[in-house]
């Protein structure tokens, strides 16, 4: 298996940059963005930081609309960790801004998309301002019943486990809950991607921008199985072109979940 990497400016053409994608062969139905690299972005530009977010906030949109049209039924993108309260006071406000002015200028098109937004994480500690935005967003699309396009805001995937044992515990306590009954599937719907129907809850495709290959405390339960692919590209930079190539890689995958494929068996 060879990961791909692409320069952060380069453009490509469909037969370089997709390297044998196949849009009749297998989309992920749940693909997990990492959207890394806004602040270099920026700074490769001498601009502010704050011009990566807003840029990649342009991204997020592209990438929304290509995904839905190409078949994928689930896309979550980390947008905040629990982490990131720890960057500069202006920056952090100027993200918390963000979700306002995308919702309230892009939900129009995700009805028409018929895209459904959700969000997961801690938004009881958002700012008013935003939690407001997030929840007029949620309501706005609720009908649809596309692609759902699922924000992780103010999420922490440790937090999230922590907080689902805590949940479990309390249940075992109230005795709605027995410990012998406790299996992968109770874990996972105590999670926050529990929403979703259990088939679509693990993506089977990881995608971290920007050349760094970390997880970097996302989806930590989630993503026991998925394929990972990592491509220097930066956020604001990656387009069409760069998420076909990371469904190409996903279609060559030889996905066994621990067991061996018919051939292997032989």
């Amino acid at each position: 298996m060879v990961l791909r990497f692409f320069p952060q400016k380069e453009k490509y053409t469909p037969e370089e940059s997709s390297f044998n994608f196949d849009p009749e062969g297998a989309i992920p139905k749940h693909i997990a963005i990492i959207m890394d690299g806004n602040g270099r972005w920026a700074q490769n530009r001498r601009l502010p930081r704050i011009a990566g977010h807003k840029e990649g906030m342009e991204t997020v949109k592209k990438i929304t609309k290509h995904a839905n049209r190409l078949g994928v039924k689930v896309l979550t993108l980390y947008a905040f960790s629990t982490e990131n309260w720890k960057r500069p006071e202006e920056e952090v406000k100027f993200l918390m801004q963000l979700p306002v002015d995308f919702f309230d200028t892009f939900v129009p098109e995700l009805i028409k998309e018929n895209v459904r937004v959700h969000v997961m994480g801690y938004e009881e500690y958002l700012p008013a301002h935003t939690q407001d935005a997030v929840k007029r967003a949620i309501e706005q699309t609720a009908q649809n019943d596309g692609l759902v396009l699922n924000f992780a805001l103010n999420y922490g995937s440790r937090a999230e486990i922590v907080t689902a044992i805590k949940q479990i515990a309390q249940e075992v306590k109230d005795e709605k809950l027995a410990v012998e009954t406790i299996d992968d599937t109770i874990v996972g719907d105590h999670l926050m991607t529990g929403f979703l129907p259990q088939e679509l809850r693990d993506p089977e495709l990881v995608v971290r921008t920007s050349g760094e290959e970390r997880i970097s405390n996302f989806l930590l339960w989630q993503l026991a199985y998925s394929e990972l692919y990592f491509t220097k590209a930066l956020w604001p930079d990656f387009d069409e072109d760069h998420l076909k190539a990371a469904i190409a890689s996903f279609q060559q995958r030889n996905r066994r979940f621990g067991g061996l494929n018919k051939e292997e068996k032989k």
